[in-house]
C-alpha cells in the first residue's frame, strides 16, 4: 500500500515564540523518518510530504504521490499550531483517508481552555483554571489558590512553558501572564498547580479503546519546579532534561491505576479522539487531575507514547501497523 507521510516543515523565523521553540518543530521530520521506516518493514510504499509555507505546492505533492492514506504527522502551519485541525480538514476535503483524530477534535484538544470548559462540564476533574485574554485584566483569579502555572492558551510539546510559569504571588503572575500575550500572541490559561505524581495515560483503538501501560515522569528532588517544561522535553543537556525521567510502567496501586486509566478513557471519548491519544494527569490525594489531552501525539520511538506500546509488547512497526489498519477500517466503513 502506497502511504504518504505528512509531516510539518521547520519555519525558519517564527513569527511568535521564542527562537528556541524551533528544536521542538525540528524533530517532525525525525517523527515522519521513522514512521517511514516502520511502514517500510510492514512492506508498505511511503512517501515523505513535507507541508511548508504553500498550500497549493503541498496538495499537488499530495496528488501526485496518488497514496492509499495518509500517515498524518502535521501539528500546525507554517509555525502556527491553532492550525493543526485545518491540515486534517483539508485532507478530509481531497478525500484522502488519513490517521489520527478528525479537525473538530484536534481543534478543540489544540485549545485548552475550551478542553477544560468541556471536562469541567462533563465532571471530570480538571485544576481550577481561568483564561485571561489579551488586553484582559487578571482580577478574575482571585479565587484561584497559590501555586498557579501560566500556559499558552493554543501551543503544545511545552511550548511557553519553564521554570516561571510557576507562580506564587500577584507580580509574578502579572508578569507571566504578560510574557505569554506578548510572546505567543494568544491568551494566558492559569490554572492552579497540582503538587502531585504527573502520570501519562497513552490510549490506542476507537471502540474498543485500549490503555497502554502508565507511565510516570519522576522529577528529581533538585528540580526548581516539578514540571515538564519546554527544557525538560527538548534541550538534553539541560537540568530539566536530566531531572524528568519516565518510568513506565508506573508504580500505583490497583485501585489508583484503574481509577486513572478509567478518566483518561472519559476524556478520550469525550474529546472524540481517533487511532491513539494521550492523556496528561496530575494525581493528588486519590484524584486524577486532567492536565491536557492529546491527540495525535508524538510517536517517535523514543517518545512516551511508543515507550508504553513496548512495554505492552508492541513493536515499534506493530504500532504503527495498528494505527494505519484503524484507518484502513474507517476508509472502507466510508466506502460501504
Amino acid at each position: 500500500m502506497k502511504v504518504a507521510v505528512c509531516f510539518n516543515r521547520a519555519v525558519q523565523k517564527p513569527v511568535q515564540g521564542e527562537a528556541f521553540d524551533r528544536i521542538s518543530e525540528q524533530g517532525a521530520a525525525n517523527e515522519a523518518q521513522a514512521v517511514a521506516g516502520a511502514l517500510c518493514e510492514l512492506g508498505h510504499v511511503p512517501q515523505l510530504v513535507a507541508l511548508g509555507s504553500e498550500i497549493p505546492a503541498f496538495i499537488a505533492e499530495l496528488r501526485a504521490a496518488a497514496s492509499d492514506l495518509v500517515f498524518n504527522l502535521c501539528e500546525g502551519f507554517w509555525g502556527c499550531s491553532r492550525q493543526e485541525m485545518h491540515i486534517a480538514a483539508l485532507l478530509d476535503l481531497l478525500g484522502l483517508p488519513f490517521t489520527g483524530s478528525a479537525p473538530l477534535c484536534l481543534g478543540l484538544t489544540q485549545d485548552k481552555a475550551r478542553t477544560k470548559d468541556l471536562l469541567a462540564r462533563h465532571q471530570l476533574p480538571t485544576p481550577k483554571y481561568r483564561l485571561i485574554r489579551p488586553g484582559e485584566q487578571s482580577l478574575r483569579v482571585r479565587d484561584l489558590n497559590y501555586p498557579l502555572i501560566v500556559k499558552p492558551r493554543f501551543e503544545d510539546a511545552s511550548l511557553g512553558i519553564s521554570n516561571d510559569s510557576v507562580v506564587e504571588n500577584e507580580a509574578e503572575l502579572q508578569a507571566r501572564i504578560a510574557y505569554v500575550h506578548h510572546t505567543y500572541r494568544q491568551g494566558a490559561l492559569v490554572e492552579e498547580f497540582i503538587e502531585g505524581r504527573e502520570i501519562n495515560v497513552a490510549v490506542i483503538g476507537n471502540g474498543p479503546f485500549e490503555v497502554l501501560p502508565l507511565s510516570e515522569i519522576r522529577f528529581h528532588p533538585e528540580l526548581v519546579r516539578p514540571i515538564v517544561s519546554y527544557e525538560g522535553k527538548w534541550l538534553e543537556r539541560s537540568q530539566g532534561y536530566r531531572g524528568s525521567q519516565p518510568l513506565c510502567p508506573a508504580s500505583l496501586k490497583g485501585r489508583d491505576a484503574m481509577l486513572i486509566r478509567d478518566t483518561a478513557l472519559r476524556a478520550c471519548k469525550l474529546m472524540e479522539c481517533r487511532d491513539y491519544a494521550r492523556v496528561d494527569i496530575r494525581f493528588r490525594d486519590g484524584v486524577p487531575y486532567i492536565l491536557e489531552v492529546n491527540a495525535n501525539p508524538d510517536i517517535s520511538p523514543e517518545a512516551g507514547l511508543a515507550r508504553c506500546a513496548a512495554v505492552a509488547g508492541m513493536s515499534y512497526p506493530q504500532l504503527v501497523r495498528r494505527i494505519v489498519e484503524m484507518t484502513v477500517q474507517r476508509k472502507e466503513a466510508r466506502r460501504a
